[in-house]
């Protein structure tokens, strides 16, 4: 089947505008926005009911929490000026800035706060966050600036919970009055306003003059949704987008440019990506079927062909920079084996599965390699791609056989590659995509979480290691990320974790500034 390149769509966009007897007009835009790619519309952005990252990035720069994560992965102050921990780690007071408003003016207090976190915990809600809280004994707003949780026992991650979106103050009298229209329509504390968002187009946030924390360099910012890669790297390369994440396709060919390359940012990325199994349904609550279809699969020949060495192997769900022991033994490629652990099994040959996969082009190629590798040993993938809140909601139903997925850390601890994940308490929306249950390995997760941040990892190890011998997961790689900017953005960057860019320090300079300055080409030009 002919897929065409970049260099041929891009040409017949600009035969068909010059044939139409004109040059190829920018976008119009406006000045000091700037412009970035949504690949779909984000579900919703109200707080409690974020559970994707796209969403998370968006509302992050609507919304703050108690503390945030700086750059550098620490936790720092936000909303809270400072707070204290009590001797039995079970009591946390926190300080509260006095200067910090809605858009409307009104200030903020720790009314707000307790508000925000008793609505993720109304089931009224139905938020799938409440896991945030679970380990909330009682909340108190003792005054208008002082905040005070205590909780059930001691817990190690817990500030860093409170850094994720299910933990941003929401606007109060925005919620009753909007009721379910809420996450449609957010309101908070944070350095940009949503303005505009037309569903599955585009949203726009404009900038906050009065933000406690300094106002942002940006008038605003435009978000498009451009499902397709293709139409996207045109977008880009005739500016009118400012940042693309460079697709897998084209990753070399932006390499390769002297004129992209220096623009060209990169990041080793907090996360794991991986081919999920319903471990509830027949025959994937089988291990020896799960470890059947990662001996299968030549994951480490794709990641350096197809994926371009961009990533290194995931043994396990914890990625390297979270991870303070020995990795577990990576599967090794043995279609022989896998094919004598189906026999094991029971699972005869010709055995037909549905492999769910979103609408991204990139995704589907993917899928269409591991549906190559699976006929290897007998088995017959049916693909079925769907847009990605239709997506999201069939796999947190259990619907697919399997899934090709991500997880992306929410705070930099190993327990957050493991709790949300594979605890079974989280079924479904939680995180537990795959529906595991282990409540040998609950247990371990449980006492990681009570323990002392340094002991921590002993009961991470051993859980990480359960899970690689149970396979829930086909582990896949951990990415690394690479965008690419337009000569007139300035402090753009790329962040290990996505609450940590609220959007403060880019910015766009005059498109001619950047001209001048030697980039050697204007878009819209003809």
């Amino acid at each position: 089947m002919f897929r065409p390149t970049v260099k041929s769509f891009l040409l017949f966009v600009l035969t068909g505008l010059l044939l139409a007897g004109g040059c190829m007009p920018a976008r119009e835009r406006l000045p000091g926005y700037l412009s970035l790619r949504l690949k779909a519309d984000p579900t919703s952005l109200d707080p409690a009911l974020i559970t994707d990252v796209t969403s998370g990035s968006i509302a992050a720069k609507l919304f703050n929490g108690l503390v945030k994560m700086d750059e550098s992965l620490r936790i720092v102050p936000d909303l809270a000026s400072g707070w204290t921990i009590s001797d039995d780690r079970c009591t946390y007071v926190f300080r509260l800035r006095g200067d910090v408003t809605f858009p409307d003016g009104r200030g903020m207090t720790s009314q707000d706060i307790l508000y925000s976190f008793e609505r993720v915990l109304d089931p009224a809600v139905r938020s799938p966050n409440t896991w945030v809280f679970d380990r909330v004994a009682k909340m108190e707003a003792e005054n208008d600036l002082t905040f005070k949780i205590t909780l059930t026992k001691p817990f190690s991650p817990f500030l860093g919970l409170l850094t994720m979106p299910a933990a941003y103050v929401v606007d109060r009298h925005a919620v009753e009055a909007l009721g379910p229209d809420f996450g449609a329509a957010p309101v908070g504390t944070g350095p940009f306003q949503l303005v505009q968002w037309l569903h599955n187009r585009m949203l726009r946030l404009s900038a906050r003059k009065d933000y406690f924390d300094g106002s942002p360099k940006l008038k605003g910012i435009t978000y498009r949704v451009i499902p397709e890669d293709l139409t996207a790297i045109a977008e880009f390369e005739i500016g009118n987008l400012d940042v693309i994440g460079i697709p897998s396709p084209e990753y070399r060919r932006f390499m390769d440019s002297s004129k992209w390359r220096p623009l060209v940012v990169s990041l080793k990325g907090l996360n794991t990506y991986y081919l999920g199994m319903n471990c509830l349904k027949y025959p994937f609550n089988n291990s020896k079927v799960r470890l059947a279809l990662a001996y299968a699969i030549d994951r480490k020949k794709i990641l350096e062909t197809f994926y371009e060495g961009r990533g290194v192997p995931a043994a396990g769900p914890v990625p390297p920079a979270l991870r303070s022991w020995p990795a577990p033994e990576l599967v090794p490629f043995d279609p022989k084996l896998a094919v004598q652990l189906m026999r094991e099994a029971g699972l005869p040959e010709g055995s037909e599965f549905s492999l769910y996969v979103t609408s991204e082009q990139e995704t589907l190629d993917l899928a269409e390699i591991i549906q190559d590798y699976l006929a290897g040993i007998g088995l017959k993938i049916n693909i079925r791609q769907l847009e990605w809140s239709a997506y999201k909601a069939a796999i947190n139903r259990g619907e697919a056989d399997l899934f090709w997925l991500s997880w992306w850390a929410d705070y930099p601890d190993a327990e957050n590659f493991l709790f949300p994940t594979f605890h079974s308490s989280n079924l479904g929306a939680g995180g537990n995509r795959t529906r595991y249950i282990n409540d040998k390995l609950d247990g371990l997760i449980e006492a990681g979480r009570s323990s002392a941040s340094d002991k921590s990892w002993k009961e991470y190890k051993k859980a990480e290691y359960l899970i690689a011998d149970e396979a829930p997961w086909v582990f896949f790689w951990h990415r690394t990320d690479y965008a690419v900017r337009q000569p007139w953005v300035k402090g753009f960057r790329l962040y290990p974790i996505y609450t940590v860019d609220k959007g403060l320090v880019v910015e766009t300079i005059p498109m001619h500034h950047a001209i001048d300055s030697g980039f050697g080409f204007e878009p819209g030009g003809g």
